[in-house]
């Protein structure tokens, strides 16, 4: 399958001026990224912590707790933007991050 170029739109709270965008060259980059941010938030908790640990419902609660979230996938056949909601980027961050577990599994 082709990169598909994706575009995070985040706000992490109520004010307008906490929006933001981060592009990424593929779905799964993009779900990296979101999972970095929360353990960039995780490290600003509890900066002593040198292991950051999360279960899936942790990060499903940091998601659903943004103000705003929500990501455009380029589809390379109709040549747009396709946008997707909070629901599919839970979805997928748990497919990516099964799959991170299962590849670490197999070389570990």
């Amino acid at each position: 399958m082709t990169n598909r170029h994706t575009i995070i739109l985040m706000q992490t709270t109520q004010y307008r001026a906490s929006r933001t965008f981060q592009d990424y060259d593929s779905i799964s980059r993009a779900m990296d990224g979101i999972c970095n941010f929360y353990e960039r938030k995780l490290r600003e908790i509890d900066p002593t912590n040198q292991h950051i640990t999360y279960d899936i419902s942790d990060l499903y609660n940091f998601i659903d707790g943004l103000a705003d979230l929500s990501a455009l996938v380029f589809d390379h056949n109709i040549q747009a933007y396709l946008p997707h909601d909070r629901q599919w980027i839970k979805q997928k961050a748990f497919q990516h991050l099964k799959r991170l577990a299962t590849n670490s599994n197999r070389h570990g």
